[in-house]
């Protein structure tokens, strides 16, 4: 098939190339011309396969090396915007204006035959292989992860007890105490490798953990904090047992639960775990696993849209343009059981799917077992893809928010137990019923600057070094990333700050 713009793309003529003599970080924030709010995710490319993405307020930074060829124009662009060519000097003003651009309806591209966007979802699909990297690749990224929890309810559910040190007012205290609103920020800046099989490897160059220890970000912290309290207002010959099991990663079952039932508490657990992988390179290979799984094309993603394309309607609704490149905008919605709308942006040439914005209109999970609840409440976002030297596509931009919400509504009994007693050595219990319900909110924002195809050998090649850490900042500290290019952090991670640090 072959395509015609039916206008003229502006060229800027290469009269030149220089060179940055020092190593430069160009800061700034590109603003919508007209209403002068920050342009979210806009992509700033400063070479043939590299760039960066600005953050939600619109904010970015970059670092050119000293020797960097620079051409005479860097772009920005954004989708409904049109893609400006700016200079290394007006890259440097603290603002940087674009104007919108509305989608296209009609009248800008001519096709040798026109196709009905059943055609084209067909196309996309037949494509698939052609148009997904395989190859091996290292990637240059930054990962940002932001989670925000919020305990809704604390009920301790004092019934009764009969060690002295474990009553009432000391039971409430500990659900006074609580905070009730929690953030994490993780920020990391590293070497992702990865192969066809699946094989993931991870050089991480740097990462900074923002947090306050004092909060409770998910069940089991709870758990530590009540068995700490408890074990500092017992007798020192004594010992304190859980009865039920309760604040082990383990949600207990009865044996008396069908299959089914027991393999969906292991799939909860599986959920609702802390995450026990120790070391920071391990935990990026474990995020990198969940997101990489949730593209678009992936089988086992909660996003079905490609592989389940019957559950969805489908409407072409205009074009536009993506990386200089001429997209099908496709908006989807379900049918009926299927769980997302959104849009699809299809590269008119190879049928290649160069973005996906989508968002859930139901709750995408509902367990309830032996007064454990949870649901997943929230999955929103946007995929980017970029085309490599090699033609085919890989990510180059996730912004991915996913929200659940739990509630444990159970007996507990705590037993203290005398060591140096003989025979049965139970000798007091103190008995609760406690009521817990927390939100959880986990956004990943991942930016890929650089894409490189590598052998299979150059991948053996790499041993990962598991010593490395993050470094912990009760207060945001913007010299830690100096002389590194991220993506610019939002004003709540600017202004975060650990209260009586």
């Amino acid at each position: 098939m072959s395509v015609y713009k039916s206008h003229f793309t502006l060229l800027f003529a290469l009269l030149g190339a220089s060179f940055v003599t020092a190593q430069t970080t160009i800061t700034s924030r590109l603003v919508d011309a007209k209403t002068e709010r920050g342009i979210p995710y806009a992509t700033v490319q400063y070479g043939e396969y590299k760039g960066v993405i600005t953050n939600e307020e619109g904010r970015f930074s970059f670092l050119l090396e000293e020797g960097t060829e620079l051409l005479d124009s860097i772009y920005v662009s954004s989708m409904g915007y049109q893609k400006t060519g700016l200079t290394l000097e007006q890259l440097q003003d603290t603002l940087i204006t674009i104007k919108p651009k509305a989608i296209e309806l009609s009248g800008v591209y001519l096709f040798d035959k026109e196709l009905s966007v059943d055609d084209i979802m067909e196309k996309v699909k037949e494509r698939l292989p052609q148009n997904v990297n395989n190859a091996p690749i290292k990637q240059r990224y930054f990962l940002r992860q932001s989670i925000f929890g919020t305990v809704q309810k604390l009920d301790m559910g004092f019934e009764k007890s009969s060690i002295e040190e474990l009553d009432k007012e000391l039971v409430d205290s500990i659900a006074r105490i609580i905070p009730r609103n929690s953030y994490h920020y993780t920020e990391t800046l590293g070497d992702f490798y990865k192969t066809k099989d699946d094989d993931y490897k991870v050089s991480v160059l740097r990462a900074a953990e923002l947090y306050d220890k004092k909060d409770i970000g998910s069940f089991e912290d709870l758990g530590k904090r009540m068995e700490e309290m408890f074990k500092q207002n017992v007798k020192k010959d004594s010992y304190l047992k859980i009865k039920s099991g309760l604040f082990s990663q383990k949600v207990q079952v009865d044996s008396i639960l069908t299959e089914i039932q027991e393999q969906e508490a292991k799939e909860l657990e599986k959920e609702l775990g802390k995450d026990t992988i120790s070391g920071l390179v391990d935990a990026q290979k474990r995020i990198f696993k969940e997101v990489l799984g949730e593209v678009y094309h992936e089988e086992d993603t909660k996003l079905n849209v490609i592989d389940k394309s019957r559950k969805y309607r489908f409407e072409l609704v205009g074009y536009a343009d993506i990386d200089d490149a001429g997209v099908y905008v496709i908006s989807f919605e379900p049918k009926g059981s299927a769980d997302f709308r959104g849009r699809l942006y299809v590269n008119i040439e190879d049928f290649a799917v160069m973005q996906v914005d989508f968002e859930n209109l139901k709750n995408l999970r509902n367990f309830r077992l032996l007064g454990i609840f949870y649901r997943e409440t929230l999955y929103k976002g946007t995929m980017r893809f970029s085309k490599l030297p090699n033609n085919r596509y890989d990510l180059r931009f996730v912004d991915f928010t996913f929200g659940r919400w739990f509630r444990f509504d159970r007996p507990l009994d705590v037993i203290e137990k005398n060591k140096n007693v003989r025979g049965r050595r139970k000798q007091n219990e103190l008995r609760l019923n406690i009521d817990f319900r927390m939100a959880n909110t986990n956004k990943w924002e991942l930016v890929v600057y650089d894409n490189t195809l590598i052998d299979k050998a150059q991948f053996e090649a790499l041993t990962e070094d598991k010593s490395v850490k993050a470094t912990y900042m009760p207060t945001y500290n913007p010299e830690f990333w100096q002389g590194y290019t991220i993506m610019e952090p939002n004003q709540a991670i600017r202004e975060f700050t650990v209260e009586g640090k």
